[in-house]
Order: C-alpha cells, then structure tokens, then sequence
C-alpha cells in the first residue's frame, strides 16, 4: 500500500530520536534527550504495529475489516500522542478506549441512527487533550451525522436518495475559495451572516450567483476545519449548520470504527444478517465508509507527525 510510504522517515532510529527530541524541547521537557531515546522504539514500533494491523485488513473479509482498522488507528495514534506526551501511558486511565454505545440493540436496530459518547477518561479524550488542543462539546454524537462529515460519503449519500451533506470549494488562490451562493439557501443565512458564523471574509458575486470566502489562515488536511478534507485533495464546506461544530477527522473515523468494532465483536447475529439481508441503508454506509477509513486514516494520522517534521526542519 503506497500509503505506509508516507511512514518512511520514521522508520529511521537517529530520525526519530531527533524528531522526538525536537518535539520534547519546544514543550519545554527538561530531560527531552533522555526521553527521546527512551521513546524512540516505541514510537517506531507504534507504527509497525499499526502498519500490519491495516495489512491484515486490506486482506479480510469485510466482516472483519472494522477490529483491524480500529485497533490500527490506535496504534497510529499512540505514535502521534508520544510526540506531545514523552510519558504515555503515564496511567492505565488513557488505556481505555474512552467512548461508550449502547450495550443492547433495541429491536428494529439501525446503524445509522445509533450514538456514541465521549468519556471523560481514555484514549480518545487524552488525544483531542493533547494532540489535537480540542475539546468536544456534543454529549451524544449519532452515526449518520460523523459520516456526513467525510466528503468521500457524499456519493453514498446521494445514492441512497439523501441530501449530500457538503458542498466541494473551487480554489481561485492560495487563500480564497468560491461556492454557489446557494450555500446561503442551505444554511438560512445572509452573507453578513456567514461571515460572522466562519469568521472569514465573505463577498458574494451577483453576477455570477458564486461566493468568495478568503480565508484567514493557511488550512491542509489535518487542519482545515470547519472545512473537510477530501482524498482527491479539495476541501468541502458543510450544507448543515450542525456539521460546523468542530469535530476533527480523526476523532469521526475514531468513533465510526469503535462501534463497528463493537458491533462486530458483540452483536454478532445482528452483524451477520447486515451482510445478507441488505435490508436497509446501514450496508452501503458501512462498506463505502470502511474502504475510504483504510487508507484516509492513516494518511490523515501520517501528516499530523509530517506537518510537526516540516516544521522542525524549517528551523534548521
């Protein structure tokens, strides 16, 4: 998979160990040297480990693909959160996985509708903490509304006869996009009101029934909210007001592949008759989502760690 290329520089001991030891040093760790060597193997074997778990995957059954891509991601994650916490895992608290379903399906069970809930405590809450400076506010988030916010959904979307949930910008500059000015239809709001709900500047072209919105920083992949980054490299902009609420990436996949991992694991008669009955949309989500998550998040977690190496090396 030419994915895992993107993991190559940290394949190299004395790479890592500079690179952790460049992250420890601007967190202001008095013994960053020590703690670089110290979590120099792990950091590598975070990867490998990672690494194996999406081969497996790309191999198995789509029955199986949910556990592998979840326990994967962790792995990835892991590496990422030593780069911000040179003492992970300081307690057994971040070792759980910190998020929380359901434990019975009701009857008549859909995917699409079911929730999750962030814990207080755990993996994911450690890493919105300390990797990615977020906090998420939404106590209950339900699975069709964290597919909506992968752009690679849309076609599913509109296949299953649904409102695609976000809308591709046209790049014209380095900072400035534009859009059909029925974006304002969408969100039910003026532009003086978009302007203010992005915090962006915003002029809308009469002529030629487009939006401008300037940015007023530089956005990419791991790093363009309230915007999606998609695969082909373009960035959407949300149809929904409630999508704006700023939950990375990262964190969708996270919770997506928790529970279907869950589901796997625990609802088993469920689970199987999903693959033979086709009886609803929870099928075409599932699939789609699964194909995009093997190879978008491991590309998303590799530029999180490629991003903190570029900026180190500008500094040289």
């Amino acid at each position: 998979m030419h994915i895992w290329a993107l993991f190559h520089p940290f394949l190299s001991t004395s790479v890592v160990r500079s690179f952790l030891k460049n992250c420890y040093t601007e967190l202001a760790i008095s013994d960053a040297e020590l703690k670089s060597y110290e979590n120099c193997y792990p950091f590598i074997y975070y990867i490998e480990h990672g690494k194996k778990y999406y081969l497996l995957a790309n191999q198995a059954a789509d029955e199986m693909k949910p556990i592998l891509l979840f326990y994967g991601m962790i792995q990835l994650m892991k590496a990422c959160l030593l780069t911000v916490d040179p003492t992970y895992p300081a307690t057994t608290t971040v070792l759980a996985h910190g998020v929380s379903t359901r434990k019975r399906k009701k009857r008549n069970y859909q995917f699409l509708q079911d929730e999750v809930k962030i814990q207080k405590n755990g993996l994911l809450q450690h890493f919105l903490t300390f990797a990615l400076h977020q906090e998420v506010t939404n106590e209950r988030i339900d699975m069709l509304s964290l597919f909506a916010r992968i752009p690679e959904m849309n076609a599913i979307f509109l296949q299953c006869n649904m409102q695609k949930p976000s809308e591709k910008l046209r790049k014209i500059s380095d900072d400035a996009y534009e859009i059909t000015d029925s974006l304002l239809d969408h969100l039910h709001m003026t532009e003086n009101r978009l302007k203010t709900f992005l915090n962006m500047n915003v002029h809308q072209e009469k002529t030629k029934n487009l939006l401008r919105i300037e940015l007023n920083r530089a956005i990419h992949p791991t790093g363009c909210l309230p915007f999606f980054y998609h695969s082909n490299g373009e960035y959407y902009i949300p149809l929904k007001r409630q999508l704006f609420e700023p939950i990375h990436e990262i964190v969708v996949h996270y919770l997506l592949l928790y529970n279907l991992s869950m589901i796997c694991r625990y609802e088993t008669e469920w689970w199987y008759e999903l693959f033979h009955h086709f009886s609803n949309y929870d099928l075409p989500f599932i699939q789609h989502f699964l194909t995009i998550s093997e190879t978008k998040t491991p590309f998303l977690l590799s530029q999180y760690l490629a991003i903190k190496k570029r900026s180190f090396n500008k500094l040289r």
